[in-house]
């Protein structure tokens, strides 16, 4: 079983390739689910596939796993997750958010994918070679990570990025407490008032009032909504601006 959350396409396309190579099933964790509950076979692996979020899983995976309950202990369990270009100590705070489940995380495999995440000044999307580059380097990756998978290897095989313990466990509260909000939402006049924001946000939190959407306080910053508009009128105060989108994976 691989269980998946996506914001912008980038980790639903390394569940969806993975579940094909390992002929798994693939289940969409929804953020509102309130007691999801899955039955486990005798023999099952159990694989979480999710984008980094300030150098850690989102709190919405986290909350999420809290919540679940399985039919039994998984015979593997392994993280893949994507990042821009580095996950720093994401494998061990997820290993103890497991822990408490009284599960055991045996290995996680990261996937450098085009960034997404512009809301601040100086966050930029990739270049298009940049982007092309990424894309074609996961792919390239994602029957490696299968084989492993396969093989219930026990490894953390990741790109930690500078300081990893300054930034997951210092910057990442920082960076939720500070920045991690929708307040800054807003749209243009280049609003078609067409609903694709509210009808794909992953949480819920967009509401259409009187043709425009309306941001209802439990974001989690995924980008979606951003990324998704086809007149790209959804910014993020001056940060988005003129920045362009990323449409890669089929958003």
């Amino acid at each position: 079983m691989i269980l998946y959350f996506s914001g912008c396409g980038n980790s639903r396309h390394v569940a969806e390739q993975l579940a094909l190579l390992l002929e798994e099933r693939l289940v969409w964790l929804n953020p509102n689910e309130t007691n999801p509950a899955f039955a486990l076979g005798a023999d099952e692996a159990f694989g979480i596939v999710c984008p980094v979020y300030a150098w850690a899983v989102p709190r919405l995976v986290t909350q999420y796993l809290e919540r679940m309950q399985l039919s039994r202990k998984p015979s593997y369990c392994y993280l893949a997750c994507t990042c821009g270009d580095s996950l720093g100590k994401t494998p061990e705070r997820l290993a103890c958010t497991l822990a408490r489940k009284g599960l055991t995380l045996d290995a996680a495999f990261g996937f450098v994918m085009p960034e997404t995440y512009v809301n601040l000044k100086s966050f930029k999307l990739d270049p298009p070679d940049r982007e092309r580059q990424k894309k074609e380097a996961a792919d390239q990756r994602l029957p490696l990570v299968a084989e492993r998978i396969r093989r219930r290897e026990a490894v953390i095989d990741v790109v930690r990025g500078p300081m990893p313990w300054v930034t997951s466990y210092v910057v990442n509260p920082l960076f939720y407490g500070l920045l991690i909000t929708d307040r800054k939402f807003h749209v243009t006049a280049d609003c078609i008032g067409c609903g694709q924001c509210a009808e794909h946000c992953p949480l819920d939190n967009i509401r259409m009032v009187e043709g425009r959407p309306t941001w209802q306080g439990h974001c989690t910053n995924c980008m979606g909504c951003y990324h998704r508009c086809p007149t790209n009128a959804i910014q993020f105060g001056k940060a988005t601006q003129g920045k362009g989108q990323y449409r890669g994976f089929g958003l």
